[in-house]
């Protein structure tokens, strides 16, 4: 299994482990159609929470495939305000990142903070070649996290999906490793 040491700090963020005390926190921000807009599928119920956190902290991350949800929490104010994800994709060192926040921790940085960790941890932990982000085109919040970790815009997939009733953009962003080494000089 490759080595992920947890909690992983940050300057204002730690990120963890999912526990059983989040799914309140959880189902609070993943239950809102606005939390839902951009991430499949509609707003989640508790018992889809429930079994979601259960899969978070009881995570694998052994082969491609695999995938990490981390919890995040303010250093200096413990609780769940958000999930960052790495996913093992196929491929020799492939991996995309992803992050969802409550709404009140949206706007301060949190999620910027949390993707350059989980960057870090794929580029320098983990010897990843290349991650990506997939977004929606009009998820112009998450295309300026990309942009402030110095993702490039790599494809824009025209109505690549049809996502809750409508056709949807799709947008990757990407960076690889020499480009985050050089980013970090």
């Amino acid at each position: 299994m490759p080595d992920i040491r947890l909690p992983i700090r940050t300057d204002r963020l730690v990120l963890r482990r999912f526990e059983a005390g989040d799914l309140d926190a959880f189902h609070g921000y993943h239950s809102l159609p606005l939390t839902a807009r951009f991430l499949p599928g509609p707003a989640k119920s508790y018992t889809q929470c429930m079994e979601r956190v259960g899969k978070y902290a009881n995570f694998a991350f052994d082969r491609e495939g695999d995938w990490v949800a981390l919890a995040i929490e303010v250093a200096d104010s413990p609780g769940l305000i958000g999930e960052v994800v790495l996913k093992w994709l196929p491929g020799h060192g492939q991996g995309e990142v992803g992050w969802s926040l409550a709404p009140g921790a949206r706007g301060h940085g949190y999620a910027t903070e949390a993707a350059e960790a989980i960057l870090k941890l794929g580029f320098e932990g983990l010897s990843f070649h290349r991650i990506d982000a997939k977004l929606d085109e009009q998820n112009a919040a998450s295309a300026a996290v990309c942009e402030r970790l110095g993702m490039r815009l790599e494809a824009k997939l025209v109505d690549k999906w049809r996502y809750k009733g409508e056709w949807a953009t799709e947008v990757v962003y990407a960076m690889l490793r020499d480009e985050w080494n050089a980013r970090a000089q």
